[in-house]
């Protein structure tokens, strides 16, 4: 059997690969980091099943099964993915096999032995389920499973290390979490809702107040709600005044 992994994340891929290689799923391994990667690796590799990430920056997880579907012999899909199950439910997920992040090892091994090739109607439904959650909410994981958290709820995404930091408002708490996402998909995705001020920082549009300079010259936020000053870089000045006036 030959398994393509494709993800964005270079770690997600190492790991699903680290899985396989112990479950003894595959004769072949294979990675790709995005959707156009993972049809070309198609064509030359023929490979017998995809671990597909859905979100990822460009041609995402969704386009990619689409275009995958119009091969003369597709390959079945695993889709990957941070949604819950209760997201799911818009098409039959007993019919779609799919794996919630972070993956379990015995988790994928079932999903393998389950997967199999998608129809139209239910790669349709699965693209209303991305479309509408990817412009309202964000998945995260937290304690106690995966949760939605709506955008207008987000103060800013923070990155550290290979991290980032969810600053956001949980009914009356405000609390923070973190997500294995880039900085730079949250951009692509939530352009409209968040402005960048700083290569490690997103800011949200609903919540940015103002930016001051501190006494040795450093530009900070103002947000509302809450006291966090966030660094503002030279260069994302110009640009975050034009968005305040």
């Amino acid at each position: 059997m030959k398994i393509l992994i494709v993800d964005d994340e270079k770690l997600a891929r190492d790991r699903l690969q680290r899985h396989l290689q112990e479950l003894a799923a595959a004769t072949e391994i294979f990675q790709a980091g995005n959707g156009l990667d993972a049809l070309t690796q198609c064509e030359e590799q023929k490979p017998d099943i995809i671990l597909l990430d859905i979100r990822m920056p460009g041609m995402d997880g969704i386009e990619t099964a689409n275009k995958l579907s119009e091969l003369k012999t597709p390959p079945a899909i695993i889709f990957v993915t941070a949604y819950d199950e209760y997201a799911l439910d818009a098409f039959d997920s007993q019919a779609i096999a799919y794996l919630l992040k972070p993956v379990r090892k015995e988790k994928l091994d079932k999903a393998i032995q389950s997967a199999h090739r998608l129809n139209r109607a239910q790669l349709q439904n699965l693209q209303l389920v991305n479309n509408k959650e990817n412009k309202q909410t964000l998945s995260v994981h937290i304690h106690s499973g995966i949760r939605q958290i709506e955008l207008e709820d987000i103060y800013y995404f923070l990155a550290e290390q290979k991290y980032v930091t969810v600053k956001y408002r949980d009914s009356d708490i405000i609390t923070q979490v973190l997500i294995e996402d880039s900085l730079k998909s949250l951009e692509q995705r939530f352009e409209e809702n968040f402005i960048r001020i700083h290569r490690n920082a997103l800011v949200s549009k609903r919540y940015l107040k103002a930016i001051r300079k501190d006494q040795q010259g450093q530009f900070l936020t103002e947000l509302k709600d809450i006291d966090d000053k966030l660094e503002v870089s030279r260069r994302h000045v110009a640009s975050i005044r034009d968005f305040l006036s």
